[in-house]
């Protein structure tokens, strides 16, 4: 069992992390705040997977419990799927006193966690990843979105969860591709800050491929540590949180062009790693050889690094649109120094950034 605290003054919470424990989440949940009424928002398959669980749960506890499903996929991250909870919030009068719990992947937490930021102007609510893609990244730090059809993630609001519930143990149900899609954010941690994470990720493919619980507990607690750390020092990516957009630039550019429902968005990150290695290598501020050792890993976990046959230019123009390019027509790049360092970019032109992509085309 690991617990990690988000040191963040009055916004501070704890990440509890342990294997075979979504029996027990209203009793380990009670230790950290008050739950009287709750909201499982949930999608179709988890639901069916492990809503009952986590119902029995909290009626077992004495907690009113209601449960929101919406359809399972990227596209309903938007304020037509806000819309249903929304509705769903009120029709069983929902208010400030209860509980919103986010029991899902990434689209689910960032829909759920944005829905709780502007309920009634904010209600609290607790993040239950059951993506590793979710549970390393996406329930830590209070990020909340939906996306608009020209951009990811540009509605948003930063709304801290009250807690965060790791059951690594659901990970096994989770379909091989989404599996991988979330070590490319575990491999991302560990090529910006953690080189011994990065280190470990080379060691025991076979093992974490294969769902070996003691590492997938170890790779979920060392990423979650890693970003506190990060979001600790920069709540609201005022600066150096902008890190954790490695890959990120290309990869979101990527998820835009091809309508947010071609690839997983750790498979688009990967791609945009590989890109922004070889921009980092063009720049004259990275050897070539850990892009080398950067790409390998990627490959080794069955990720992508070849960019796909799309439109460059659109893709540069979705890259520019996004929230974290900069104004004056060029844009700003997370950049590798070495494994474990990494330094944000300004000013890459798009010549600079199309003859990357163009190096990198499959």
């Amino acid at each position: 069992m690991n617990q990690i605290h988000v040191d963040l003054e009055k916004n501070s919470y704890i990440i509890h992390i342990d294997k075979g424990i979504l029996p027990k989440f209203a009793e380990i949940a009670k230790n950290h705040l008050t739950l009287s009424k709750t909201a499982i928002v949930t999608n179709d398959v988890v639901g069916k997977l492990y809503g009952n669980i986590l119902k029995e749960s909290l009626n077992s506890a004495g907690i009113e419990t209601i449960v929101i499903e919406i359809p399972d996929g990227e596209e309903y991250k938007s304020f037509a799927g806000a819309m249903m909870i929304y509705d769903a919030l009120i029709e069983n009068r929902i208010n400030r006193q209860s509980v919103i719990i986010a029991m899902g992947g990434g689209v689910i937490g960032d829909l759920a966690g944005f829905v709780s930021a502007t309920y009634m102007r904010g209600i609290p609510f607790i993040q239950i990843p059951t993506s590793l893609l979710a549970q390393v990244d996406s329930s830590v730090g209070g990020k909340t979105a939906i996306n608009h059809p020209k951009a990811k993630n540009m509605i948003g609001a930063f709304h801290q969860p009250k807690f965060v519930f790791i059951d690594v143990d659901v990970l096994k149900t989770l379909p091989e591709r989404e599996l991988k899609a979330g070590l490319a954010e575990v491999i991302k941690h560990g090529i910006i800050m953690d080189a011994e994470l990065f280190g470990y990720m080379e060691d025991n493919s076979a093992k974490i491929l294969n769902l070996d619980s003691q590492c997938l507990e170890q790779i979920v607690a060392r990423s979650c540590r890693d970003k506190a750390n990060i979001v600790e020092q920069d709540e609201k990516e005022s600066n150096i949180r902008a890190i954790l957009n490695y890959g990120h630039t290309i990869g979101h550019g990527i998820e835009a062009v091809t309508d947010y429902n071609v690839y997983r968005h750790g498979e688009a990150v990967s791609i945009g790693m590989a890109v922004a290695g070889k921009l980092a290598v063009n720049l004259g501020i990275l050897d070539e050889d850990i892009v080398e050792r950067q790409n390998h890993l990627l490959k080794k976990y069955g990720l992508p690094t070849d960019f796909p046959d799309l439109d460059i230019d659109r893709v540069i123009e979705a890259i520019h649109l996004d929230k974290k390019s900069k104004s004056n027509g060029k844009s700003r790049f997370v950049l590798l120094k070495d494994i474990g360092e990494a330094i944000i970019y300004e000013n890459v032109t798009d010549d600079q950034i199309r003859n990357a992509i163009m190096e990198m085309k499959g």
